[in-house]
């Protein structure tokens, strides 16, 4: 193409000093072709479609890559549609009804969006919760081991390790307490909610713990104590759920919450689509011949 150089180095200059508004030169009325940078199958490529692709701030060299690949782009992407055109069929190329569908699911879609920000309620009860469980339990199957568990990971050479022994095994309301004040003075790491389940994927994570079978190892061991190089666990597992056995309701509220408002969802959209097709019905919009 005729002065290629010499039109993207212009165009990164003008880019460059943020001139593309102004320049009267791209603000003249063109003709077909006339001053146009790019040329494909009869498309052309202007200096004001140019406009925004370099940032402000671009050097020179950067500006005429940017530029450069911008073009190049356009032009592949018009061999390719070109391509395209020539060796569809009419019926291939015929996008119109396409266009038509994706715009109608695009409105509708947005529609129910609208209706559900405005109408669904989110507020789910305990009570419905676990009226949903008790009436879906074979639907909770555990995937994975779960359990209950306080566990703490300290240096070896802590402090009154011999009362911290005795406080990480106790369900004493203030020996937890003084656990919890330990734990936050000298744990490395540490973990005392032994009333939300877990993972034990998640535990084995956190505590060098080696089984090749995890369900007798959580059958046969409830309080470890375990040393790692300077590393000392004390890990106490107070309850545990191996996988393919019932999953706590505890465990699942907030999939199920989640289960119930899309059930209310679907329910809601439904009730909108029956409404919309009476409606249209008996005012006559509608009919069938």
């Amino acid at each position: 193409m005729k002065s290629y150089k010499r039109i993207l180095s212009l165009l990164a200059i003008v880019a460059a000093i943020g001139v593309f508004d102004s320049c009267s030169y791209f603000k003249k009325e063109n003709q077909e072709g006339e001053n146009a940078v790019a040329r494909a199958y009869g498309f052309y490529l202007y200096p004001e479609d140019l406009e925004g692709v370099v940032p402000h701030n671009a050097s020179r060299q950067d500006s005429i890559s940017i530029t450069k690949n911008f073009i190049e782009n356009w032009i592949r992407k018009k061999a390719v549609l070109e391509k395209a055109e020539d060796n569809l069929d009419d019926d291939q190329k015929d996008v119109a009804k396409q266009l038509e569908e994706y715009r109608n699911s695009l409105v509708t879609y947005a529609y129910e969006a609208e209706l559900i920000r405005q109408k669904l309620d989110t507020n789910v009860t305990e009570a419905a919760v676990e009226e949903y469980y008790e009436k879906n339990k074979s639907n909770f199957e555990l995937k994975d081991n779960i359990i209950k568990v306080v566990y703490l990971r300290l240096n070896r050479n802590s402090p009154k390790l011999d009362r911290v022994r005795m406080w990480y095994r106790s369900e004493n309301a203030r020996d937890r307490k003084l656990l919890a004040d330990y734990c936050r003075q000298y744990a490395v790491n540490y973990y005392l909610d032994d009333e939300t389940w877990l993972l034990f994927d998640d535990l084995l994570k956190e505590i060098p713990i080696k089984t090749y079978d995890k369900e007798q190892f959580l059958q046969n061991n409830r309080v470890l104590e375990l040393v790692d190089g300077d590393a000392l666990y004390l890990v106490n597992i107070k309850g545990f759920r191996i996988k393919n056995s019932l999953s706590p309701l505890s465990f699942e509220k907030n999939n199920i919450r989640a289960m119930i408002i899309n059930q209310r969802k679907l329910q809601l959209i439904e009730e909108m689509e029956r409404q919309a097709y009476e409606d249209a019905r008996k005012s006559g919009e509608a009919e069938v011949f």
